[in-house]
């Protein structure tokens, strides 16, 4: 597996543990939000990428200052390697944090039944029956949603996220995300931060943030649906 980037050291990737976030690059969405674009495009300049070897020294020299692992994106279930790299890190002693879309449950399938993750953070976009109109035309609703049965399903820790942003979010789909989640440990709510995103153009024509009442609010609808709902 060829990394897109690393950061050293992170107090709120993995919750409870100080880590480090291992990137992978490329995307198979392509929200128009997404803060990490060159690793979303797959255009990480070469001299941000690195191989297993490097990762693997990197981890082998920082046992005792970092307690965890998170393999992020991108998207990393993309990756056909990813099974053996969560493999390696698990043998290093490391527990492991897998950031997904869920767009791929079989890998996800895989990672849990070789018992090679502990914690597993889906971000959902919007309401799940709506993803082909407005996440991705070739992405099928049924794939995010036995995703999400399986993370429920996998006795894993795990959370769901959204990033709440205009127009994709709003109180009516924050109610159909948690239909689709009821009843999960825990629901992150996120505010959209308008800084080098995917397609900064997409928010010219209206006002994309929401502000911290109006996640109070989508906190309020949430918390009847899930046993904790955040606000980040």
């Amino acid at each position: 597996m060829i990394f897109g980037g690393l950061h050293k050291n992170s107090l709120i990737d993995f919750p409870a543990k100080i880590a480090c976030v291992l990137f992978t690059s490329g995307c198979n969405f392509a929200c128009p939000y997404c803060h990490n674009p060159d690793l979303a495009r797959g255009t990480v300049a070469a001299d941000a990428r690195f191989n297993e070897t490097r990762a693997y020294d990197f981890l082998k020299n920082r046992s005792g200052f970092i307690d965890g692992v998170v393999i992020s994106g991108g998207e990393p279930t993309l990756q056909p390697d990813l099974a053996e790299v969560c493999k390696m890190i698990r043998q290093m002693g490391y527990p492991l944090k897998i950031d997904t879309n869920g767009s791929r449950p079989q890998v996800l399938k895989e990672l849990i039944s070789r018992k090679l993750v502990d914690y597993i953070a889906m971000d959902i976009k919007a309401d799940p029956a709506q993803y082909p109109s407005v996440i991705s035309k070739d992405m099928s609703s049924a794939n995010i949603l036995q995703s999400i049965r399986l993370i429920m399903g996998s006795g894993l820790d795990y959370e769901f996220k959204t990033t709440c942003v205009r127009p994709l979010v709003d109180g009516r789909v924050i109610e159909a995300i948690c239909r689709s989640i009821r009843g999960a440990k825990r629901f992150a709510l996120q505010k959209f931060q308008h800084t080098d995103v995917l397609q900064p153009e997409f928010f010219k024509t209206f006002p994309a943030q929401y502000n911290r009442a109006d996640l109070k609010k989508f906190q309020a609808l949430a918390r009847p649906w899930v046993e904790a709902c955040l606000v980040r």
